[in-house]
């Protein structure tokens, strides 16, 4: 959590979209954003790194979040999914949001570090 704002990301193997024969793995992540500070923020950025096992590093950057910027009240949750693709089973995602405050002074908060590994459902048994 950071200054009020709380982050859970949780990601899911999307076997179906993947095709690993092509070095396509895509996974899902759905994020929950709540805040439990005491002012309304509104999210105005993002920014994620994004490690992939096999040696490749990108970083995305941009206004809000799938093409919103949403107003979060002092209590209030906005949760949204979105997706990735990497060239390997595994690797990783972190970065930051940028929200501003109901004065104008922007908050930063970081998106704590999840995994990405793919588990295809013939290997969970």
């Amino acid at each position: 959590m950071t200054r009020g704002i709380r982050i859970t990301v949780h990601p899911v193997f999307l076997e179906e979209q993947s095709r690993p024969a092509d070095g396509r793995y895509v996974f899902a992540y759905y994020v929950r954003i709540e805040n439990v500070g005491a002012d309304t923020v509104q999210l105005r950025r993002r920014r994620w790194l994004i490690h992939d096992a096999a040696g490749e590093d990108t970083e995305v950057e941009g206004e809000g979040v799938v093409g919103q910027q949403p107003v979060i009240p002092s209590g209030g949750v906005h949760e949204y999914q979105s997706y990735c693709v990497l060239k390997s089973t595994s690797g990783y995602m972190e970065g930051t949001y940028t929200f501003e405050q109901e004065d104008g002074t922007p908050l930063d908060a970081d998106i704590p570090r999840f995994t990405l590994t793919a588990h295809p459902a013939s290997d969970l048994h």
